[in-house]
């Protein structure tokens, strides 16, 4: 999104309130661990809102921060290069005074007077250290493992960077495959893989498809598009052994006793946020770096954003959201809040998963809403739509194959307009039409 069970709520007290500018006066140099997406367009709304101080990013990959969603689809059809994913070019790095620094391993920060003190690893094994007044933290989340016997085999990968995906890319053609999880980058893969003739089984443990992420309607209607592509989709499905004869993955073996014949195996079962600097700092964590409206943590030197942050929402749940939707807004409220500007209201979070000839497109956060109206049309069975109500109030939709849809409700929620069931249950008239017509009003 894609980004792949996307979100972890838990309800909480609140962030303690801080000044507007976060600490004393505007900075004078920022550093910003990790360079995935969201540090990438932090560094470029810097620069674009005027800021001319120093400004690094520091990542512990080798390569030039890359677009991470099409690794799980596009990647492995062979249809990309590293070079087409770079999000930005080297020049442009250079251009624009933003120091990058790849291979190198935050491994200790220390807070110190009015500054934070970075020290680093690079690859070659020399030390860095360098001082800053304020500090970003993005990152991000490192996929979970499984700790079950054989869990740690050569041949069961993860897919979360671009090395990752070098490796899972490798193991294409060498025999069946086992996904174990069936949430947004379980699926992305099978339906690839599948798409190349590929076997493959996916084994979830709950009894329905991307569990965290989409309600039962949209899960079974896409359990159906799995399984008429030939994925074998086994859910209520516990693995407990990958089998190994020799040096190589013979099969996956399940609670029930039975064997998947496989020979390599993707897990896609979440992941974690990845803490442990901010945990170092003393700073508020719950699943995640705990951060206000501003993405402000409980020090106001040191903010955080993307897949290591847990935000607080105005009905005082945390949300932890995976995607490039919320990594870019998280940016921009950084971005504003060290430019010491107004951080705008945070738009209605929106997220995408392609699987195969499928693409699911959501809107909103479900939550625990289970009034839902569902849309789809006889002339296109590919086609379903399933709109989320709280107090008969539109608050959330799933949108599979219907672009037009999906945009006109995003549009419309992101405008805040009040979407009453009683208007948008017409399944004969198309969803555009009748939100134009509400939104004229």
């Amino acid at each position: 999104m894609s980004r792949h069970d996307m979100h972890e709520s838990v309800r909480g007290s609140g962030v303690v309130a801080r000044s507007e500018q976060g600490a004393e006066g505007p900075p004078h140099s920022v550093v910003v661990v990790g360079a995935s997406h969201g540090a990438v367009h932090l560094a470029d709304q810097l620069r674009f809102g005027g800021y001319t101080g120093a400004l690094t990013l520091i990542s512990d990959e080798a390569h030039l921060p890359y677009q991470r969603p099409p690794l799980s689809k596009a990647w492995l059809k062979g249809e990309v290069t590293p070079d087409s994913l770079v999000l930005r070019t080297a020049d442009h790095y250079r251009g624009n005074g933003i120091e990058l620094i790849l291979g190198t391993t935050v491994r200790r920060i220390d807070r110190e007077n009015d500054g934070v003190v970075v020290q680093m690893r690079h690859s070659d094994g020399s030390d860095r250290t360098r001082t800053f007044d304020r500090l970003v933290l993005a990152t991000g989340a490192r996929a979970r493992r499984l700790e079950i016997p054989g869990g740690d085999h050569r041949d069961v990968l993860v897919l979360r960077t671009l090395d990752h995906a070098h490796r899972v890319a490798e193991r294409v053609g060498s025999g069946p495959v086992v996904v174990i999880g069936g949430g947004f980058v379980g699926l992305e893969v099978a339906a690839t893989l599948r798409g190349l003739g590929i076997e493959v089984t996916v084994v979830e443990a709950g009894s329905q498809l991307m569990g965290r992420a989409v309600g039962a309607g949209t899960a079974e209607f896409l359990l159906a598009a799995h399984r008429k592509m030939g994925v074998d989709v086994l859910l209520d499905t516990t693995p407990t052994e990958i089998v190994v004869d020799g040096d190589r993955i013979r099969a996956v073996r399940l609670a029930d006793g039975r064997e998947i014949a496989g020979t390599t195996v993707l897990v896609g079962v979440g992941a974690d946020p990845r803490t442990e600097l901010a945990e170092h700092l003393g700073l508020d964590c719950e699943r995640g770096v705990v951060v206000d409206d501003r993405c402000r943590s409980s020090d106001p030197r040191i903010l955080a954003l993307g897949d290591c942050a847990v935000q607080e929402g105005c009905d005082g749940v945390r949300v932890r959201l995976e995607s490039v939707d919320n990594a870019t807004e998280q940016a921009n409220a950084v971005a504003a809040t060290l430019l010491g500007r107004d951080v705008r209201g945070r738009p209605v979070p929106w997220f995408w998963s392609d699987q195969g000839a499928w693409k699911l497109q959501i809107v909103g956060l479900i939550g625990g809403n289970t009034d839902v109206v569902v849309r789809t049309d006889p002339d296109k069975p590919h086609r379903r739509v399933a709109l989320y109500f709280e107090d008969d109030v539109l608050v959330a939709a799933e949108c599979v194959n219907a672009p037009a849809d999906f945009v006109a409700v995003r549009s419309a929620l992101a405008r805040g307009r009040l979407l009453p069931r009683d208007i948008l249950v017409d399944n004969t008239v198309p969803l555009k039409k009748l939100l134009t017509a509400v939104c004229a009003e």
